[in-house]
């Protein structure tokens, strides 16, 4: 059977505002997610995520609630492809203050309305969201030990 949706939560030591700009600035999105960014990551506004791995991704961003809610859409399985109906999914970002930072809560969802290798997705995308996650961790915790620029 082929779930719906995939969800992750982690804990980022960083305030809310700065998970904000790492999660919607295509500069930071650029070292943690993917390898370039075409575009600014607004609501309405259409984007391209390039990895030189597995290609170039059009995304439309749905929502943005700062520094709350995010969330993009995106035919992750079909370079080039304008994300629509069957063949894209939802992607949603909730964070959370707490005490020593911000929870992150990662919704990805629509795998069952997907047209083709759906199970495959699911599984791609698992893994891919594991690794996307640690790798943000990483990156503020890093960006918050350095010096602040002038």
């Amino acid at each position: 059977m082929i779930p719906e949706r995939i969800e992750r939560e982690i804990v980022i030591e960083a305030s809310p505002e700065r998970v904000w700009a790492v999660l919607t600035e295509p500069e930071h999105v650029g070292v943690w997610f993917t390898e370039s960014v075409e575009g600014d990551l607004r609501p309405g506004t259409a984007s391209v995520l390039t990895w030189e791995e597995h290609g170039s991704f059009n995304v439309r961003v749905e929502k943005s609630e700062p520094p709350r809610y995010f969330a993009f859409r995106w035919a992750a399985r079909s370079p080039g492809a304008d994300p629509g109906e069957g063949n894209s999914t939802l992607v949603e970002f909730r964070l959370i203050p707490e005490a020593d930072g911000t929870r992150l809560h990662v919704v990805e969802s629509g795998f069952r309305d997907l047209y083709d290798e759906q199970a495959e997705y699911v599984r791609d995308n698992t893994q891919g969201w594991v690794g996307a996650l640690d790798s943000l961790q990483r990156y503020v915790a890093k960006a918050a030990e350095a010096p602040a620029r002038r």
